[in-house]
């Protein structure tokens, strides 16, 4: 057996995220969310994605999302590469998401809690030796909560070494799982007595992908690779310019310069041609809000998504 590494988009979106993947995802969050403990009964999966009918490549960088039975919904991402404002991203995107729950003349009492859920395959926290680590409001000295309306979890794929030996609880075995799948020649018999884990390992089998999939995880896997690279590059060249010129200025200049073309390159072949306007406001942005927008591009639609988003950031700024 070969399986597909769930480190990538398309894998963890179609063992978590399809229509097959309801007990896999509850196995999932009660081991890692819930410490182990049978809290989620049931969920429903928002879009569940359906492998071999993707429209577009950008289709395939959705997050996972799901409705808990307690009312509360999760967001999971898998984050490969550590890139800059990072965590300044997982919180906008957070924020954004419980605000985006209510329509005009909504009243707040309609709010449910958000759960991000973050697995990171580089280590976010040096200071911390745990692999999961738990952030929500607290009172500053008396540590009780605001409310638990929302939770950032954080899972750091590299500080767990157990071999598979050492195995012991569910959570340690799906880790395990998420970190070591594509280096597996069968399914171990301590994965296997968990039937969500080796459901999900059949699911990450390569031989039960279709040559469409197969095909469709390729060119996600190069369009991946092509991106860090324009990204790094722009960077580089961006700092090598600043150099140059030997001024504080140059060098932020350069950055932001190659950075706008990158972006610009990426709307025109996720979305199609765009305005002379909406090419000057993209002009106009900071480094910082370029690296957020390099990152939101991929969850937009159409033209009209970034412009929305555009009028977002000028709203903030005023």
């Amino acid at each position: 057996m070969r399986f597909i590494s769930p480190k990538t988009d398309f894998a963890f979106k179609k063992i978590f995220g399809s229509n097959r993947s309801k007990q896999i995802l509850i196995s999932f969050l009660n081991a890692i969310v819930y410490d182990n403990h049978n809290t989620i009964q049931s969920l429903e999966i928002i879009d569940p994605y359906n492998p071999g009918v993707t429209q577009t490549l950008k289709d395939t960088y959705l997050d996972v999302r799901a409705v808990l039975d307690n009312g509360s919904t999760v967001i999971i991402e898998m984050q490969v590469l550590n890139v800059e404002a990072f965590e300044k991203r997982v919180i906008y995107n957070l924020a954004k998401a419980y605000g985006n729950q209510l329509d005009t003349g909504e009243g707040y009492r309609t709010l449910k809690p958000f759960i991000a859920l973050t697995i990171t395959d580089f280590v976010l926290f040096k200071e911390a030796k745990r692999m999961i680590n738990k952030f929500r409001f607290k009172e500053e000295k008396d540590s009780f909560n605001y409310r638990d309306e929302l939770k950032l979890i954080f899972l750091e794929l590299p500080k767990f070494n157990k071999e598979l030996s050492e195995l012991e609880t569910e959570s340690d075995k799906w880790i395990y799982f998420l970190k070591s799948a594509p280096n597996l020649e069968v399914i171990p018999d301590s994965l296997g007595e968990v039937a969500e884990i080796e459901a999900a390992l059949n699911i990450a089998n390569r031989a039960n992908l279709s040559n469409k999939e197969l095909e469709e995880l390729h060119k996600q896997e190069v369009f991946i690779g092509d991106r860090k690279g324009e990204i790094s590059l722009a960077i580089q060249e961006g700092r090598e310019e600043g150099r140059e010129e030997g001024r504080e200025e140059g060098r932020e200049e350069g950055k932001i310069e190659e950075a706008v073309k990158q972006i610009l390159r990426l709307i025109r072949r996720l979305l199609g041609e765009i305005s002379p306007e909406v090419e000057s406001q993209v002009k106009q942005l900071s480094l910082a809000k370029l690296d957020i927008l390099g990152e939101e591009i991929f969850d937009m639609k159409t033209i009209a998504d970034v412009e929305n988003w555009l009028d977002s950031q000028r709203e903030i700024e005023e």
